[in-house]
Parts: C-alpha cells; structure tokens; sequence
C-alpha cells in the first residue's frame, strides 16, 4: 500500500523566478504540497524563454528549463503593483501555509505585502524570502547571480584546474546547495514549530551565507594550518592517488574515489599492482607530497594505456570506488537515471586481470 506524500494538504505559494526558488518550491511539490505558482502578468517568469528551443518557441509553449523547474504547480498570474492584485495575495496568503519569494530585499514591504503584514492576517503563515546576500547586512540589496554567490563564498577558488585558474561550472552550486535545498530545510523546520503549535517565521536564506557555510573541507584546512590546500595539495582535490581524475587511452575520464584503504587495495590487486596497495594516506603517505605525486603519475600512465570502456568492464563490478565520468547524455540513459536502460551483460565481466588484459608490468 503506498503512503500518502508527505506534505500532502500542504498550500504553498509560489512567487519566485529563474532558479533557487522555483526548485524549492519544485521540491516541496515533489513531496505532495500544492504549489501555486504567481508571475507577473505579460512576459512572466524570465524562464519561460530562457534556454527556449525553437520548437518551443514556434509551438508558443515555454521552455524546457521552465517546464522542468515548475512542473506538478498550478499557475496564475497576479499584478502586485495593483491594489486588486496585492488583495489577492492577500487573501490567498490567509490561507495559505507557506509563501517563498526571491525579490529583492524590501520589495514586498514597498508594496504593502510583506512579512509582517501577511503574518498579521495569518499568524500561522511560513514566509520565506530567498536572495543573495540575506534581508540585512552591507550586501542587501546588491544584485547577484550564482557566479558571484560562490567567489564571494570561497567557493570558487576549490574548483580550480591544475594552473589553479577558477573553472567555470555548468552546475549551479549556489542556487541549488546555497538556495533551493536550505530554503527547503528551513521551512520544514518552521513547519515542525508550526505544527507544535508555534506561529509561523520569517525564514531568510542568503543564498551566498548558506554557500560559504558548507565550504566545509576549506574550512577544515584553516582551522589546521591557516589556509585552504592548494589545487594538488588537499585530500579531496588532487594530493592523493586513491582520490583523483584520470584520462583515458580514448580521450575519456575515470572517477577513482577508493578513499578507504579498503577500496584502494581492492583496486590495486585488479590492476595487477599489489606493491601499490599500502602507498595510501591512510597509511602513512603524505597528502601532497613526493610519493604521492610519484605513484599519482604512475596511476595516470597505467589508466591512459587502455579505453574507457576497458576500464569501466574491469573494476566496477569490483566495487572499489571507481567510475566513469559520463556525459550528460550519458547519465540521462545510464540505468540509474533511467530504469528502462538495461548495461549489457559482459560474460568476462568477473574475470580476475592477467598478462593477457594488457596491464603493463
């Protein structure tokens, strides 16, 4: 018998736009709540274009992006900067359990629908306002988007490429991590008070103060030695072998993760290489240093001596941490993602590696 969802009865209204809060609200959709989501007559939400196909344009339908962010939410549109629109909201904020919006700092007090004013027609009302810098402080009111969110919180300088220049990432940490999921969790806090019989909160989630707060290894190395670890220099981003990207013969990238020892013994013995199982920082390598480096070369030279596929056929059914870097496309037809997909079965796929593998000795 299959439950009820969780929030199930749960009404959220839905003023944000672009990323962070529409995912929140998505999520929050995704558990069972009934989201209606509120644009601004005309154009709406700048997503109903963004990143638009021409087939979509031409069908006179939004984009994917939009479709993808707001699905399972009814839609409405309202006109804040009218009196009619603003007693709408009003009245549907009575009601209303949880409302989440993405203005600008001070917008919706300006227009007369802020906290305060909705929490006094509905005591109970979670209200949570999403935006860059927080409601307070010197950034307040400055404008930002992802990019700014995570140089700001240190975040960036970690994801730089060997030279130690930033890499620009396709995946929207901020507004995902910083936005999106810590709005989720603080009004499912706020809810729990409700609940208890507690009145609704303000909860204020600054998009780059969330960030900052869970560049957690960085922070690691401050308290230790006074400075983040260079690019190479760290357990997490390159000092290791056990713990590192590697190309392959055909052009393609290995995940290797086996950061137990466990993991990493396991490895070796299916490289032919057991002389390497005991070069590890749990015992006793130093992260960084010459060994490490030397044997992280060695590791390099041995996966760019054979295809991707090879390698994947190998060790992933040996479950020692080790995994392709699948391309989108991949991933989306991978049979984790997609359960229809179905991997071959590889009839050698259990085989113990020998001289005839290729392995250089």
């Amino acid at each position: 018998m299959t439950s009820p969802a969780a929030l199930q009865g749960l009404r959220v209204l839905d003023l944000t736009r672009l990323l962070p809060g529409p995912v929140a609200a998505l999520r929050l959709a995704e558990m069972g709540a009934d989201v209606l989501k509120i644009e601004a007559p005309g154009a709406g939400d700048p997503t109903r274009t963004m990143l638009q196909a021409s087939s979509d344009r031409v069908a006179g339908r939004p984009g994917a992006f939009y479709r993808m962010v707001n699905r399972g939410k009814r839609e409405t549109r309202l006109d804040l900067k009218s009196e009619a629109g603003r007693t709408v909201l009003r009245a549907l904020a009575r009601e209303a359990d949880v409302l989440i919006e993405s203005f600008r700092p001070g917008v919706m007090e300006r227009l007369g629908i802020g906290y305060e004013t909705l929490s006094a027609l509905n005591p109970k009302l979670v209200y949570c306002a999403i935006s860059g810098y927080g409601s307070t402080g010197p950034f307040a009111g400055h404008a930002g988007h992802d990019l700014n969110y995570i140089a700001y919180a240190g975040v960036l300088e970690q994801l730089a490429s060997r030279d130690g220049a930033p890499v620009l990432p396709n995946f929207q940490i901020a507004d995902l991590l910083g936005g999106a999921a810590s709005a989720v969790a603080q009004i499912l806090a706020a809810l729990w008070h409700v609940a208890r019989g507690g009145n609704g909160r303000f909860v204020d989630v600054s998009i780059t103060h969330a960030s900052h707060a869970n560049n957690f290894l960085a922070q690691v190395s401050l308290a230790n030695d006074g400075a983040a670890p260079p690019v190479g220099g760290g357990l997490l981003n390159g000092g290791v072998p056990c713990y590192n990207l590697y190309r392959t013969q055909d052009g393609r990238w290995l995940a290797v993760a086996a950061l137990e020892l466990k993991f990493w013994e396991t490895l070796c013995h299916a490289l032919d290489r057991p002389e390497w199982a005991f070069r590890h920082w749990s015992v006793g390598q130093a992260i960084g240093g010459p060994d490490a480096v030397t044997l992280t070369q060695d590791l390099a030279d041995l996966i760019a001596s054979r295809p991707l596929e090879d390698w994947v056929r190998l060790l992933e059914p040996l479950d020692c941490c080790v995994s392709p870097v699948l391309t989108a496309a991949e991933a989306a037809q991978h049979p984790l993602f997609n359960p229809e997909a179905n991997l071959e079965p590889d009839e050698n796929a259990n085989e113990e590696p020998d001289a005839a593998d290729g392995l250089p000795r």
